[in-house]
This record gives C-alpha cells, structure tokens and sequence, in this order.
C-alpha cells in the first residue's frame, strides 16, 4: 500500500468540490460568505429533481483516488434518498456508464439506510460521510454525476473527488472501473439471482454486496454464489459453500444471548463484512411532514434487512473472455434445506478493458423502493 511513497514519481494532484468544481490549480477556497473573502462560500450543491447533475468532469489521463459524499436521508417528503439518487461514472467520453448505481448502495448501505461500513475500499464513517478509496484509471476523460429521482430537490449535497492526472502513456494499459446495481423484488423459486449478467471482456471481479430483506422465516444464506468464467457452460468454475461462507462468516453468524436464543452478530473487516442486520423500520424516527396527524406510519414493525459485503482485492477473480455472476436462493429450516424467494439488491464490482457497462438506463422508482 505504501510502496508507491518512497520513490517520487511526478504527477499533479488536483480535488474537486463545490467551491473548485473544475479542479483547477491554485482556485480552491475562493468563495466568499457573510465571514468575508475566501470564507466557505459554497461547500454545498442542490441536486434538481428528475436531472442528471454533472459533479466532475475531467479532461486528460490519470486516476480517480478517493471520493467523498454526505447527503440528507430523508426530508419532509420521505425516505429512501440513498436509494433514489444514482451515481454515474463515464469513461473517455462514452455515453453508457461504467457506473450506475444507487448511491447508497455502492457504499454498502442498502435499503436508503444509514450505517456505519469499516472496509478497505468503502468506509462509511459517522455520520454518512461516504468514502471510496477504489483505484479508477481513466485515459483522455471522466465524468462523474448523480440522478435525483426522488420527489423534490434535494439540498446541501456535499462532495469531494480527489484525482492524479498522469501522462497518457501511463494510463494506456490500466482497466476501468465498473460497478453494477441489480434488484429483483422478489426472486424466483429455484431460479438463480443475477449480480452480473454475463460481458464479453478480460479483467477481474473485485466486490460483491448484497442487501436482502427476507420473505419468508428461517434462515435465508444456504444459497451459493457461482461465478462462471470464460465461456463456462452449465457449470461454474468457481463457487462457494454457502451466503455466509463467502462473506467470511459461519454458522449463519450465530451468537447466544444468556437465555439460549441466537442472534446474527454484525461486523466489518478490511475485506468483508456484515455491517447492518435489522427487522426494525426506522425510515419514521424524526421524520415528520410538518403537517397535522402526521405521520402515518403504523409501528416500526420491518422485514428482517441483512446487508453484507466481501472485496476480493487480494483474491481477484480473473477472466479472459467473459464472466457471468449468480446466486442460489436456497434456505435451512434446521431440518433441511429448501429452496425460497426474497428480495434482493446487489452492486457488482469489476475492473475490465472495456470503459463501457452493463446499461444505460435509469431504474424505475418502484423498482428503486426498499421494502
């Protein structure tokens, strides 16, 4: 990790932000606020409803370092705007995105929740400040946005993107970043869950979340993942034992109270992790309409949210032709297995030669709603 800092190698460093939206040299801090000149003028943005707003937007070669983003998760018009703003990212002035995304969901808080992540790639630290440490090489252009599909305007969106700009040489033979948001609001019974459709290109995959909200009672993580590679047929090449199993836990990440009962013990480590467990609806706490007998909410009763992550950066998964990612539904009564359907989101996280993704369209809202 700290290899690169003890022989010097020049390249210019540049961040953008509310106040230098360019990033241009020696133009950071300029605006002026009732403190006088050059006083946090503008740390913030308005994201207009139902419009793409372009946050950076880089001419030349060199590599995405570190982004920042902090954004309100409800106002007086609801909940869920983690879910219902998208993150975009294109490459070298291509018009289908490399990234698209939920922007809560790419930092590992599904369901338009909040909650603190502790990984090497994502860390969500208190409270929602959301950080991205994934390496993104671009070679002649980058171009970042977010989508406000939620009701209204949404205010005070702050943001940070922290990039190198390199001789293009450098650059030429790098991967682009690509991460895809995928949800089916209820899978089907014995019909494998996609995380990656399958792409014809060479790279490696290097993360999976997943945010499932069970359906039906009993243990929900039996199901394997199944990574086909490089024109696997019927059969993957790779798989794993179990949900928990490939995000590093066991036992369905079981822990005893003192009465005997069992309870899912939640975690984070640099690699992977089970960061949010909860079958509690917090999208009403401190909300409220600002109009009389509001709001309607009927308790806090919720479906049971389980939210995990794993990154394979020491593991890459490597592909030379194409790579197609699924996932069983499978689930365990402690009398046997049994095949059952719930609701499943999931990003997808891979490095490939292509600066193109998966689509671009936008997901629909309803398609956006958690339960």
């Amino acid at each position: 990790m700290f290899s690169s800092l003890t022989e010097y190698n020049s390249f210019a460093t540049r961040a953008i932000t509310p106040e230098n939206p360019t990033g241009a040299k020696g133009k950071a801090a300029m605006t002026a606020s009732e403190l006088g000149p050059s006083r946090k003028g503008k740390a913030s943005i308005t994201l207009p409803k139902n419009e793409e707003t372009t946050i950076a937007d880089i001419n030349g070669s060199g590599e995405i370092k570190h982004m920042w983003f902090t954004i309100r998760d409800h106002t007086e018009q609801g909940s869920f705007i983690m879910r219902n703003t998208i993150l975009r990212i294109y490459w070298d002035d291509e018009t289908i995105p490399a990234v698209s995304c939920p922007l809560g969901d790419f930092f590992c808080n599904g369901f338009g929740e909040r909650y603190d992540v502790n990984s090497m790639p994502i860390v969500v630290a208190p409270t929602g400040g959301m950080n991205s440490y994934f390496e993104m090489p671009f070679k002649t252009h980058a171009r970042i946005t977010i989508t406000n599909l939620f009701r209204q305007d949404i205010r005070s969106f702050f943001y940070t993107i922290n990039y190198e700009l390199h001789d293009q040489n450098e650059e030429a033979h790098k991967l682009y970043f690509h991460a895809f948001w995928n949800r089916e609001r209820q899978t089907k019974v014995q019909q494998d869950y996609t995380l990656l459709p399958k792409i014809s290109d060479h790279g490696y995959y290097v993360g999976t979340f997943i945010a499932l909200t069970a359906l039906e009672r009993y243990w929900w993580g039996e199901g394997e993942f199944k990574f086909y590679l490089d024109d696997d047929q019927k059969y993957p090449t790779i798989t794993s034992t179990g949900m928990e199993d490939y995000f590093g836990g066991a036992w369905a990440f079981h822990k005893y109270h003192e009465d005997g009962t069992t309870y899912p013990a939640t975690f984070c480590t640099p690699y992977l992790g089970f960061p949010y467990h909860s079958n509690i609806d917090h999208s009403r706490e401190h909300f409220s309409t600002g109009k009389p007998n509001s709001p309607h909410a009927f308790g806090n009763d919720g479906l049971p949210q389980n939210a995990l992550y794993r990154w394979h950066l020491l593991d890459p998964i490597s592909f030379n032709d194409d790579i197609h990612v699924t996932l069983q539904q499978i689930g365990n009564d402690d009398v046997g297995l049994f095949e059952r359907s719930d609701d499943l989101s999931s990003v997808a996280y891979w490095y490939g030669a292509n600066p193109t993704g998966v689509t671009s369209k936008l997901p629909t809202r309803e398609n956006l709603r958690p339960r």
